[in-house]
């Protein structure tokens, strides 16, 4: 059970290309926005698709990778954990951010938006 602990496991499609920054270090991070889609049904038995959208942090060569090969629209599974962040706007206001840390990626499609 221990390897059950803070584990996500997603699939989805990409709302935007990834936003990729690479730090003084030579480190690289890329912010993926990622979109999964659940069916539902409504109070009159009508069917309805409600979509959840994850932000995903990727570091190092996964980062390289997504960089070079990864687009809007482009389907993905991830498995990653759940990660919490807290930071201050300009306006002095706190905001807490839930992200996923991707351990793992996988590419599933070639598909792209429009």
């Amino acid at each position: 059970m221990k390897a059950l602990r803070n584990r996500v496991q997603l699939i989805g499609h990409l709302g935007a290309d990834p936003e990729v920054k690479t730090f003084e270090n030579g480190s690289m991070m890329a912010r993926l926005s990622l979109a999964t889609n659940e069916a539902a049904l409504g109070k009159n038995g009508e069917k309805s698709i409600r979509t959840n959208w994850h932000t995903l942090i990727v570091w190092g060569k996964l980062a390289e990778i997504c960089s070079k090969y990864l687009q809007k629209g482009k389907e993905i599974a991830i498995e990653g954990r759940i990660s919490y962040r807290t930071y201050t706007d300009k306006e002095g206001n706190n905001h807490i951010s839930t992200e996923i840390t991707v351990n793992d990626l996988l590419m599933i499609s070639g598909r792209r938006a429009g």
